[in-house]
């Protein structure tokens, strides 16, 4: 690492938000290099991964890592309809509006433990700064993409009494919309990109994230370029 060398770690995991937090610390940031950290953690849709080495490459990051979290999905499946193994994933329409903070697609302290494994690379490779995609969805919601929930983080690595990480979520007060025109601003590829938690052949268009991603699209007055089963 040189002088005038400012690098970062950014949590990719393929979809639309971590995608434009990729190239925007890239790019609007300027740091350099950006290591670039995902996750296979048994996640129903793992083409996703297949999406964030694209935007790796064309954000021209240093590296990429993809780690192997697979025992996560075996961990947690009786909790969460996102992995192998689970329930099934629900159309967002069947999901109780009660259950919207926290749906049957939450995964049992995922970001908590993704974001440890980034801080300790982090660490590793003396890089003081970790960027993850953490978006207020429009639709429902997850306590770990929060504001606090980063805060209270952040108290706990600076507890490290040599070189503490920062995590940094730059989206987390941003809309779905607002953060797709900051991807187009910066010149994204959004066919490169992955949201839809069936994982199927095409975007089912049914479940949560599928419908939060339509909806900004047509929120941002642009053509979604994924296959979609139904856009209903």
């Amino acid at each position: 690492m040189t002088a005038l060398e400012t690098p970062a770690v950014v949590l990719l995991s393929g979809g639309m938000d971590s995608s434009v937090l990729l190239h925007h610390v890239a790019k609007t940031l300027g740091r350099r290099p950006v290591h670039a950290v995902s996750c296979d953690y048994g996640q129903r849709h793992a083409r996703e991964l297949e999406c964030a080495a694209w935007q790796a490459l064309a954000a021209g990051a240093g590296r990429h890592r993809v780690l192997d979290m697979s025992f996560l999905g075996d961990l947690v499946k009786s909790g969460t309809s996102l992995v192998r193994g689970g329930a099934e994933v629900p159309d967002l329409v069947r999901i109780a509006e009660s259950d919207r903070e926290q749906p049957p697609t939450y995964v049992p302290n995922r970001n908590m433990l993704l974001l440890a494994m980034a801080a300790a690379y982090a660490e590793a490779h003396g890089i003081a700064d970790v960027y993850y995609g953490a978006q207020a969805q429009d639709e429902y919601g997850y306590w770990d993409c929060t504001a606090e929930f980063v805060e209270r983080l952040n108290h706990v690595l600076a507890l490290n009494r040599r070189t503490p990480v920062v995590v940094h979520a730059p989206f987390a007060a941003m809309r779905k919309a607002e953060s797709l025109r900051l991807g187009l601003e910066l010149g994204i590829d959004y066919a490169h990109t992955w949201s839809c938690y069936r994982g199927g052949g095409k975007a089912c268009g049914t479940c949560p994230t599928c419908v939060e991603r339509l909806n900004a699209f047509r929120e941002a007055g642009v053509t979604d370029p994924l296959e979609y089963e139904t856009t209903a």
